[in-house]
């Protein structure tokens, strides 16, 4: 064991045996592990290493192609339980492992989880040795299967491994549950929302592991943003030491402060505590943002009654160099560029992200598509799991303001009603609006038509459209919305993915240059901008088009495919996987959505120009936009797609180094932005 461990273990040894305090404690357990890859009993102790978590072991393989490691690699750590606990609850709960785990303490096989994108929680509880050092193993296995979401790593790669937080969790012999699908244990309800009233509903899961009923009180307190107490309520309960105790509250809040996204997302607190003869023994604290979400058919999306615009980008849980092993500033820098190009909501696609991460957007104001894994292909043998995994999503995200959708699945298809994905579908969207009536549900396709079998048993239809790339011209955009507002005007549609690969290495002074998209290596940035160009300027058009979320704000690895001059690579991300250069499709949506000053000229990276006369473009939300070159005259340009499109026509250019700059005004005040280009 090194210095490192050995002094850890003190630390935790320490804390647990002072532990005095009333109710649940939380311990990080990320520290102290060790790590080797293959089967437990393959080989000696020698081949262990020593980890912290959040940890992957392909966090360089399956960056580089087909021939990363899947299979089973195991986790160990040991640490001292404090004989004073004895009489606790303990619990392990893991937020993220990929993809099956299996847990065991002190040799004993505690549990399994299947799924790598949920939390989950045993107790262990009756399986430590208390007043002595236990040792944990966990196996973990990344291996594709077909009973386990996602099938196959076609689409994007299954990452092994703890990935994400693992904490140990300790309370009394009556608390409010842990093991619910590893949910909070209370859930959150609100109802007639407006600027004047809330009512706000808490269901919670009480287990009572003494040997008899016991009488407790159980309280519910909502908190504003200054700590002061808005509302609460107290209820007399008998606990059963059978089962589950489910207890439900109501609280009304008065002229409640609306969460009301980027613009200000106010939250209260939420804090439902057990107490036994006036002392607290256990309580759960959760977020709390009042708020009202609709989508109207033809019309778009609602907060509180008012219009909201729906800007969306999709994300992926990956960085280069570290896989989906990301820590808590990681996942805030993505979220900050996500709020500087100016989106208002988010597709998490096409899993379970962060708990961390959805907080943040509670807090930050983002609108949230929250979905499972059901993705690119089907076996028939998934549909327990994609059940569990749905139940996980709900149960372990239900108090999130900021989630408004459940997702079933997305581009898996059946050819009639009566087939499996179709019927799965139906149990799906049964059981997210069992579990969650109040939020709507979505099933996406990649066809252009309303009648899918598989979609249409959920509230909303998302279609995954890829015109100009996948099929069609850039164009067609327009004939396909169209379409669809004129024969189906009472449907609840969204555009869930639209874009185009764009190799930031590779340029073209043309855009009749015909690309392979399935095999092709030729995928020029200069494409990718025109596609987002062009076609965002018809979706503003149509609010028949409720929400539209571009396909990917980052690239992110697909270790199956071999594309676009970049191995194992999805290029469709407007920044690159490193997160060091953001693509100009990036500043197009910056100029369009971030009301924030901004001017950009398009380009800069096809700085090696062959024709003598070329055209410009800029992206400006400012006024007066000209541009000059080589220091001349200042020139006015054209209106290209929409008003935030300039395009400079007819510019000469000299042999040698060529300076263009632009520049637009904002409030009195001038803004620039200066690149060269070389004939």
């Amino acid at each position: 064991m090194t210095k490192y461990c050995i002094i850890t273990f003190l630390h935790v040894l320490l804390f647990l045996q002072g532990y005095a305090q009333e109710g649940r404690k939380v311990i990080p357990f990320n520290d102290g592990w060790t790590f080797r890859k293959g089967p437990l009993n393959a080989s000696t102790d020698t081949t262990w290493e020593a980890i912290t978590i959040p940890h992957t072991w392909n966090n360089k393989d399956m960056q580089e192609g087909k021939n990363f490691y899947a299979g089973e690699a195991c986790y160990q750590k040991t640490f001292p339980v404090a004989a004073g606990l004895k009489g606790k609850r303990l619990f392990l709960r893991f937020e993220g492992v990929g993809s099956v785990a299996q847990l065991y303490v002190n040799n004993r096989f505690i549990g399994e989880h299947k799924g790598s994108y949920a939390a989950f929680c045993f107790e262990i509880t009756h399986s430590v040795t208390y007043g002595a050092e236990n040792t944990i193993v966990v196996k973990a296995n990344n291996t594709a299967r077909e009973d386990v979401l996602p099938i196959n790593n076609f689409l994007f790669g299954i990452f092994g491994g703890i990935y994400r937080p693992v904490n140990l969790l300790i309370t009394n012999d009556i608390n409010i549950t842990t093991t619910d699908y590893a949910s909070p244990g209370i859930y959150i309800t609100q109802d007639e929302v407006s600027d004047k009233k809330a009512i706000v509903g808490v269901t919670a899961k009480i287990e009572n592991k003494q040997p008899h009923h016991t009488n407790v009180q159980l309280q519910t307190e909502i908190r504003d943003q200054h700590g002061k107490r808005v509302a609460v309520t107290v209820k007399e309960t008998n606990l059963s030491p059978q089962g589950i105790n489910i207890i439900r509250q109501e609280l009304p809040v008065i002229r409640p402060h609306l969460w009301n996204g980027l613009k200000d997302p106010y939250l209260y607190s939420l804090t439902t505590s057990i107490l036994i003869n006036g002392r607290i023994t256990d309580a759960v604290t959760q977020p709390l943002g009042l708020r009202r979400f609709e989508v109207t058919a033809g019309k778009g999306c609602f907060l509180n009654g008012q219009p909201y615009a729906m800007h969306g980008v999709t994300r992926h849980q990956e960085w280069q160099d570290c896989g989906n092993a990301l820590t808590n500033a990681q996942h805030k820098a993505d979220l900050d560029l996500i709020r500087e190009i100016g989106a208002t909501t988010i597709r998490f696609a096409h899993y379970q992200q962060s708990e961390y991460l959805y907080s943040q957007c509670d807090s930050m104001g983002f609108v949230i598509w929250a979905e499972i894994p059901f993705v690119n292909n089907f076996s028939g043998k998934e549909s327990e799991n994609a059940r569990q995994q749905l139940t996980e999503l709900i149960r372990q995200n239900f108090n999130h303001p900021s989630i408004y959708v459940w997702g079933m699945h997305n581009e898996v298809y059946s050819k009639t009603p009566d087939e499996h994905v179709a019927v799965l579908t139906r149990q799906l969207n049964d059981l997210a609006k069992t579990e969650d009536p109040r939020r709507y549900t979505v099933a996406v396709s990649g066809y252009g038509e309303m009648t899918r079998p598989a979609n249409l048993a959920a509230d909303i239809q998302g279609m995954n459209r890829y015109f100009g790339w996948y099929e069609g011209s850039i164009g067609d955009i327009e004939k396909w919305v169209s379409g669809l507002e004129k024969n189906y005007p009472d449907y609840k549609l969204m555009l869930t993915e639209y874009g185009a690969d764009g190799n930031i290495d590779q340029h073209t002074d043309s855009l009749s240059t015909n690309f392979d998209p399935v095999s092709g290596q030729f995928f020029p940035e200069t494409y990718q901008t025109a596609t987002h160009v062009q076609q965002w300027a018809v979706i503003e058009k149509h609010p028949y088009i409720a929400a539209s979320y571009l396909w990917n704000m980052f690239e992110f690895a697909v270790p199956m495919w071999n594309r676009g001059g970049v191995n194992a690579r999805n290029l469709k991300g407007l920044i690159t996987y490193d997160r060091k250069q953001k693509k100009d499709a990036f500043y197009w949506y910056k100029a369009n959505w971030n009301p924030a000053p901004m001017i950009y000229i398009a380009e800069r990276r096809n700085h090696v120009r062959q024709p003598e006369r070329v055209h410009a473009e800029v992206f400006s939300n400012l006024e007066k936009v000209t541009l000059t070159l080589n220091n001349g005259a200042p020139v006015t340009g054209r209106t290209g797609a929409n008003s935030k499109d300039f395009i400079f026509d007819n510019l000469t250019l000299k042999t040698g180094v060529n300076t263009l700059t632009a520049s637009g005004v904002s409030n009195g005040k001038v803004y620039t932005d200066t690149i060269t280009w070389t004939h």
